[in-house]
């Protein structure tokens, strides 16, 4: 639990502190997923509902691990110009949904140790594998449709200059632009709502304890 603790902390840092991603913290990001994969197959970590989170977060840096080989794939080939910016959309749009996934997935682990720490017995029934395992399957899902918009929207922008001015589906250029802009507001909100959360629960987490 204590390895478990730490990766915390590096995720927390990676996606709640820093403003954005860099080199360093991918690549110790990705260290720590794959060592936090390896060892949640030990027969000494008991199945709890943070855990299934914590194995959720780790799985999220599959994303990131497919766009780096897929970007190394393309500079090793030396892919031409237009494909190149042709793929770097879909690559873009997986570490979005590493990002947001992680973070959705951070926040469920602090609220879960609010409810610990202030409502350990009332919570009991919500603390459970089967919900965090409905939780994170939720979580994926609506970070999968998001991308999945965001995706379709590069596209529909990629095609708009060959594709003729009245096109029957003109119409579906414009809802999925208007529909992208405002889901990319809004998970810019939500992401600087979600830090501020987050440090409100450790904040009353750790006088909590120095209380005690």
């Amino acid at each position: 639990m204590k390895d478990l603790r730490r990766y915390l902390v590096l995720k927390y840092i990676q996606y709640l502190v820093l403003s954005s991603s860099n080199a360093i913290s991918t690549f110790l990001g990705l260290l720590g997923s794959l060592y936090t994969i390896i060892i949640l197959q030990s027969a000494k970590v008991s199945s709890k509902s943070t855990v299934v989170l914590i194995s959720s977060l780790a799985k999220a840096d599959i994303l990131v691990s497919v766009s780096i080989v897929s970007e190394m794939v393309v500079w090793t080939f030396d892919v031409g110009t237009s494909s190149t910016a042709f793929t770097s959309a879909p690559l873009q749009n997986l570490l979005t949904a590493n990002t947001h996934i992680s973070c959705l997935l951070l926040s469920c682990v602090a609220f879960e140790a609010y409810l610990i720490t202030f409502f350990p017995t009332e919570s009991r029934h919500l603390r459970t594998v089967k919900n965090a395992r409905l939780t994170s399957r939720i979580i994926w899902t609506l970070v999968v449709a998001e991308c999945a918009l965001f995706q379709t929207d590069d596209l529909l922008k990629a095609s708009s200059t060959s594709a003729p001015t009245r096109s029957p589906c003109i119409w579906l250029f414009h809802f999925s632009s208007t529909a992208a802009a405002l889901l990319r507001s809004l998970s810019y909100f939500l992401g600087i709502l979600l830090r501020i959360v987050n440090v409100y629960i450790y904040y009353k987490i750790f006088f909590s304890m120095s209380n005690r």
